[in-house]
């Protein structure tokens, strides 16, 4: 987690699940591992849904997380079960200044009504409320095929941004920061800014897309690639994890009739996923 977070040059991370209170312990020991290697400036949110939450709980997160993130049940009809939801948000105010306490809700187009109630009631002790565009998902893929309509990019639910936006509109006035995440910013702005934070191998070069292109010999002989570096010291990098030797341009040019040299694109992630990969 620490080298990710350096090969990221992040500076701060977000704890999501499932449900990070399910393993409480597990939770505190890596945000206080985060908090140890990156010093108290080191942003760490989380995203807790309410069911597990309790006082206790949140009094021993609270010296390692700076902001919390909650995720009520909002879609019962049962005011019983609201009012125990808002009890649970209720209970970090004591623990976080407000403006480091929010909701984070999924914008279903046909529940409106039930998303202005759970904002309206915890608005005196939250700061913030973050409304994320639906899409489909592998999860979700049957109940939104059977309950909702598709846009024509064939990810987004219809109607979802447009009720995030009238929500914004009722709640203008409101001392509460509302923010609409659509499904456009995570994938084009928020994604590919981060991995244009990435540091990437030695003789790559990174596209604007946040990609990044390499020239590179491979072989599961390491032995050889080996060999083969020793001999271009200056203009080679072994890469042990994805058994290849990456070369620089230069190189590439004057060996193409010597080696089988690839010139491939990838992102800049710990898995080094291939986009396209071309023998030249």
């Amino acid at each position: 987690m620490i080298e990710e977070a350096k090969a990221s040059r992040a500076r701060g991370a977000g704890i999501t699940g499932g449900d990070p209170l399910l393993y409480l312990s597990r939770t505190i020991k890596y945000a206080k591992a985060l908090k140890k290697a990156f010093g108290k400036p080191f942003h760490i949110h989380i995203y807790l849904p309410t069911k597990l939450v309790t006082r206790n709980k949140l009094k021993k997160l609270a010296p390692y997380i700076d902001e919390i993130r909650f995720h009520p049940n909002f879609l019962t009809s049962n005011i019983e079960i609201i009012k125990e939801e808002i009890a649970k948000v209720r209970l970090a105010s004591n623990l976080w200044p407000r403006e480091n306490i929010g909701l984070e809700l999924p914008l279903l187009p046909d529940k409106y009504i039930e998303t202005l109630r759970i904002i309206r009631a915890c608005s005196f002790f939250i700061g913030f409320v973050n409304l994320n565009e639906l899409e489909i998902s592998d999860t979700n893929f049957n109940y939104i095929t059977r309950h909702y309509k598709l846009n024509p990019d064939t990810y987004t639910i219809k109607s979802s941004k447009e009720t995030g936006l009238k929500i914004m509109e009722e709640l203008k006035n409101s001392k509460i920061k509302i923010h609409l995440c659509t499904a456009k910013t995570k994938n084009l702005y928020q994604y590919k800014n981060r991995l244009k934070l990435r540091k990437i191998l030695p003789f790559g070069f990174k596209t604007s897309e946040g990609s990044v292109r390499y020239f590179a010999i491979y072989s599961k002989d390491t032995k050889r690639l080996s060999k083969i570096k020793n001999k271009f010291k200056n203009q080679a990098y072994l890469d042990k994890n994805n058994q290849r030797l990456i070369i620089s341009e230069q190189l590439a040019s004057q060996l193409i009739n010597k080696y089988k040299i690839a010139r491939v694109e990838e992102l800049p992630t710990a898995d080094s996923t291939i986009i396209s990969l071309e023998y030249l």
